[in-house]
């Protein structure tokens, strides 16, 4: 007989177990690579002298221009493929192979600056640019180019190789495997019509139930109650079997594949490289694993290859390749070579759902490799080299544009939440700010803000008064979010389904009739992004004669833009869906989201432009402006507000539209961790705003818990707390005292830093330098911080380690090797100096503190004084933190200015300014940076300037300007730093201050 407690213990591991599934990624609602026939084909491909490529030498040419062409012979096929291999002016080198019947590719990614060549030359036997390890090769089996002195480029005929050089480093080598493949297409009358491969029939999968509901699991609720149950439905691919198909079957879903398969891949090495990083987004670390073969003595390899399509991955699980919401298919490398920095890297431009594999299967121990495998489009990648990150990054973000200069509200803090319920909720959220003198910036409305899911519109009966509600809300400096995603609910009564039905503007199925998938909604349809005269038109609905009760402080936060469908394939959309242009989705399914956050932003750009100029041309100039890296002057409105856009779904080219975030994170320690590496990876691939949700989406927080992520989020570029409806309330006061007093220091530190974070922004914009920078950025020589991804810095001033691990006190910051002294930002004692091999330092982390240094020779723009909100901050002064290297006695710093919310920057060298601060020889100099013709001006004072690591007491500051007199300052001298009160001299003039 079972007793009581026997049957409750059972019953509680029942439970657990129940809990344990609910809470873990569903991974059947998701393919691998052994469900996805182009992968399963070639992931496992091994060299065969009978399936290589090789390149026809005869038919090498090199044009007047410097381009190099060429046939490919396969072994599978009579068809010749056709080689080409352009250099640019930034550096990069371009290699595409084709087939002759065209295949689509996006034309609007690329900007045209990062396009401009330079023309390739060849170098001769005995030529001193020439590797040495091209000398084991005869000399007619390559042909060996150069676009300048740094880089030499050696194309291999038989079997196809390209190699390129830097110096006598092999950096980057493609087709060393032989296992390159394509896929050709079929003629049209190759083509088997499979018009009858369907997928299950709603009769067929359901029983012929009423649906009531699809969830994000995308399985049916009925309406007698039951819900449908996972592997219920037929299984397609049995029904297909012994037809002459193509056809893939997954989850009841069938892709027919009409025009056969199209796969391309080829595998790329990294010879000089120990690590490799990038393919975002994954909660992999940010030196990325193996995903193949095996590693003696080496644990944690992934048994999956990355994959790069975007999903609604709900309750993502960490350490996984798996994919998520977004992705950049750029893989950056780096290695440190008898004390030298070597990086390179790779840029896949081709959207279509690609699996990458990583290894280190070579006798070298830096030496990596990867095989890219993508189910459709081209071979069109670029190449990249340097002899640090920093200039892979500026050949990137030629191509791929910098990241957008946020608004500065848009660095504040962000109050989010699935949902504040109605206005008096609202109003109760910012009134409690208000009592607490607690900065913050923007508060967010989600879903149930709409009347039905029906985006551009209120629910009456909780938000009557919209305007109103965003006027009281701005009138204190601040501005307000609200959700529109893709899916358009299919009301014949609702005005935005309506018109997009009229005009034919809707995805398409297969057969020509509008795309029908279920979301938040129900039956939803879906906007086509990828066609301009689309975006043309949702942009237009942001206009507030649209978009009524909308204002100009309201700004838009794009969700489920993967797509994500409940009751598709993946919880997305059925590949076979078409564009407008007839395209299948399969070929731009990870541009959309992209597509969409251009769009939204193009649409808060034009709405200002609007109200200003109603027939202004200011739109376009907007758009050819947002990848401009040069001034140029162009007579449009000023004052037209910047866009705010916030996106879930991403691919490259992200970062000139707006900000992303990691989606659906868990409030747990472990997703605290991995957050860092995650948003280190995107910054890496040029996307610097992004942020992880603070406090985790799902579950409850403990006090601690949300207090260290609080802390950590003041230091990631974007900053949001955010929390699903069924948790508990967490506005930064619900945990009581000491709590509350905590997480507004972090708040008020993050706010104190805003001048320091607007102007490493603006070199991100200008340069594609990341904001969050992983540690072997700034220290690429330094070998200990290779795989390093516990603590990073935000521009090249501060370094941060977030404390991740619950009852810590304590944690271990590395100083890297020759960075100097380190001082404690808030009491700015020395805490330890990183010497020739690097230094490990013990720091108190009690939690009411970040540990965050400053780096030795370095100046820090802050503004001390506490406001409720940024914009109020706008007329504030600024204090001067330098901390000075103590061999050199110098320190420097750039501080931008403009107007902190408009365009005008764009094209009005009057408009912003670029100051240089430097500190040498005892005298600290305010002037315009070098490059910059920035000439605007403002009423900014300096009202404070500190210095620590000076190695003497001065006996006299003076002030030195170019209109007035020299004036003798006061200052003191206090354990070790010099505070110098009140120079009031303006930030945006020229000035000499003289230690003497």
């Amino acid at each position: 007989k079972i007793d009581k407690m026997t049957n409750l213990l059972i019953s509680l591991l029942i439970l657990l177990t129940v809990l344990n599934i609910v809470l873990s990624v569903d991974r059947s609602k998701f393919r691998t690579c052994a469900d996805t026939g182009f992968c399963k084909r070639y992931r496992y491909k091994t060299s065969n002298s009978n399936e290589q490529f090789s390149l026809d030498s005869s038919s090498v040419n090199l044009s007047p221009e410097g381009w190099l062409s060429g046939s490919v012979i396969t072994g599978e096929s009579t068809n010749q493929l056709k080689l080409s291999i352009v250099a640019s002016l930034t550096g990069a080198i371009r290699v595409r192979i084709v087939e002759n019947l065209p295949r689509w590719q996006p034309d609007d990614i690329l900007l045209s600056d990062g396009l401009i060549s330079q023309p390739l030359s060849t170098i001769s036997t005995g030529d001193s640019r020439l590797p040495i390890a091209l000398s084991k090769y005869s000399s007619n089996s390559y042909l060996a180019l150069s676009a300048n002195d740094d880089i030499v480029l050696a194309v291999h005929f038989s079997p196809l190789k390209i190699e390129l050089y830097r110096g006598q480093y092999l950096v980057i080598s493609i087709n060393d495997r032989s296992l390159i493949h394509y896929e050709q297409q079929l003629s049209d009358s190759q083509l088997v019509d499979r018009n009858d491969i369907l997928s299950l029939s709603d009769e067929e999968r359901h029983g012929g139930k009423e649906i009531v509901d699809f969830g994000e699991d995308g399985l049916a609720t009925y309406a007698d109650g039951t819900k449908e149950e996972r592997g219920s439905s037929l299984d397609i691919g049995r029904q297909l079997s012994g037809i002459n198909s193509y056809a893939e079957s997954f989850q009841g879903h069938t892709d027919a594949m009409t025009r056969g398969p199209l796969s391309v891949g080829v595998d790329i090495s990294f010879p000089s490289s120990s690590h490799v990083y990038g393919l975002p987004e994954h909660t992999s670390p940010l030196s990325l694993p193996t995903t193949i073969g095996s590693t003696v003595g080496k644990e944690g390899v992934y048994r999956e290859p990355f994959r790069l399509y975007n999903l609604d991955v709900f309750d993502y699980e960490l350490n996984e390749p798996m994919a998520l919401y977004g992705n950049v298919p750029l893989l950056l490398a780096h290695g440190v070579i008898d004390g030298t920095s070597v990086s390179s890297g790779i840029f896949w431009f081709n959207p279509s759902e690609t699996f990458v594999d990583i290894s280190d299967n070579h006798p070298s121990e830096k030496f990596k490799q990867s095989h890219w495998i993508s189910e459709s489009g081209q071979i069109d990648l670029f190449l990249f080299s340097g002899n640090s990150p920093n200039g892979i990054f500026k050949q990137y973000a030629a191509l791929t544009g910098t990241q957008q200069l946020p608004p500065l509200f848009a660095l504040g803090y962000h109050q989010c939440r699935w949902n504040y319920r109605d206005e008096r909720d609202v109003a109760t959220v910012e009134k409690t700010f208000e009592e607490l003198d607690y900065p913050f910036d923007v508060i967010w409305l989600d879903i149930e803000h709409t009347d039905g899911k029906r985006y551009f519109t209120w629910d009456k009966n909780v938000f009557p008064n919209p305007i109103e509600m965003q006027r009281n809300i701005s009138s204190h400096g601040r501005k307000m979010v609200t959700i529109v995603d893709p899916h358009v609910k299919r009301d014949s009564n609702y005005y935005v389904h309506r018109i997009a039905t009229e005009k034919g503007l809707y995805i398409k199925n297969k057969d020509g009739s509008d795309f029908n998938g279920w979301c938040w909604p129900g039956d939803s349809s879906y906007l086509d992004f990828t066609d301009a005269s689309v975006r043309a038109w949702w942009a237009e609905q942001f206009e507030t004669n649209n978009y009524q009760g909308s204002t100009e402080d309201l700004f838009i936060w794009n969700d489920m833009n993967e797509p994500s469908v409940f009751n598709g394939p993946e919880v997305s959309m059925t590949k076979e869906a078409k564009n407008r242009l007839g395209i299948e989705h399969r070929e731009w399914h990870n541009l959309l989201g992209m597509y969409m956050q251009r769009a939204t932003g193009e649409g808060i750009v034009r709405r200002g432009t609007k109200l200003r100029e109603p027939d202004s041309s200011y739109l376009t100039s907007y758009l050819n402006a947002i990848g401009w890296q040069k001034e140029k002057q162009v007579d449009i409105p000023k004052n037209i507000p910047r866009s705010f856009v916030l996106s879930r779904a991403f691919w490259a080219g992200s970062q000139r539209f707006g900000a992303i975030w990691t989606g659906d994170n868990k409030a747990e320690w472990g997703h605290l961790a991995i957050s860092t590496p995650m948003l280190l990876s995107l910054n890496l691939a040029g996307i610097s705003f992004s942020g992880a949700d603070v406090g985790g989406f799902m579950g409850d927080p403990s006090a601690e818990l949300f207090t260290r992520w609080y802390a950590a989020g003041a230091f990631n570029s974007f900053f949001r707390g955010h929390a699903h409806h069924d948790t508990k309330r967490r506005e930064p006061w619900v945990y009581g005292e000491p709590y509350t007093i905590y997480l507004r220091s972090f708040a008020m530190l993050r706010y104190t830093l805003l001048p320091y974070w607007y102007s490493t922004f603006y070199l991100a914009y200008k340069l594609g330098t990341p904001v969050m920078r992983a540690m072997f950025v700034e220290f690429p020589n330094d070998a200990n911080v290779l795989s390093m991804d516990d603590q990073y810095l935000v521009g090249d001033s501060l370094l941060v380690k977030p404390v991740t691990e619950a009852g810590a006190t304590q944690t271990k910051v590395y100083l890297p090797a020759g960075s100097g002294v380190w001082y404690d930002l808030l009491t700015l004692s020395a805490v330890g100096e990183g010497t020739k091999n690097g230094a490990e330092i013990v720091v108190d982390a009690p939690l009411d503190k970040i540990p965050v240094f400053i780096r030795s020779g370095k100046i820090l723009p802050r503004k001390l004084r506490l406001r409720r909100s940024s914009k109020l901050m706008f007329y504030d002064p600024y204090t001067l933190f330098i901390a000075l290297d103590q061999n050199t006695q110098s320190a420097s710093g750039l501080l931008y200015l403009d107007d902190e919310y408009s365009t005008a920057y764009l094209t009005d060298p009057l408009q912003y300014a670029v100051r240089s601060l430097i500190y040498s020889n005892g005298a600290l100099v305010n002037a315009n940076a070098n490059d910059s013709v920035g000439s605007y001006k403002n009423s900014n004072l300096v009202e404070r300037i500190v210095i620590v690591g000076s190695s003497f007491i001065p006996k006299r500051v003076i002030v030195r300007q170019s209109n007035n007199e020299d004036r003798e300052l006061v200052f003191n001298y206090h354990n070790n730093v010099i505070t110098v009160k009140k120079p009031d001299v303006n930030v945006s003039e020229d000035w000499l201050i003289v230690f003497e």
